[in-house]
């Protein structure tokens, strides 16, 4: 399974935006759940397909793992990804 992989440190009141150059899942996971992601097992997630960029998570204090994938479907996707504090 190909993916983009991005980790990140929020405070609570910052904001994780996501710019895509084209239509892709886009998945804000903690660390017990990017594991389960990378295993192919069950996991829980904000998110999901992005047909618009920029995409935009608030998700509190702690350490969290950004995925952007296509889902099995062929060909290519950019993405950058910040934390806007």
């Amino acid at each position: 399974m190909k993916y983009l992989h991005y980790e990140v440190s929020t405070n609570s009141d910052d904001v994780i935006e996501v710019t895509l150059d084209s239509q892709a899942n886009v998945l804000l996971l903690d660390s017990w759940n990017y594991s389960r992601y990378r295993e192919g097992e069950s996991f829980e997630y904000r998110g999901g397909w992005a047909k618009q960029s920029p995409v935009r998570f608030s998700p509190g204090s702690g350490n969290w793992h950004v995925v952007v994938d296509l889902g099995g479907y062929a060909g290519s996707v950019g993405a950058g990804v910040r934390v806007i504090r």
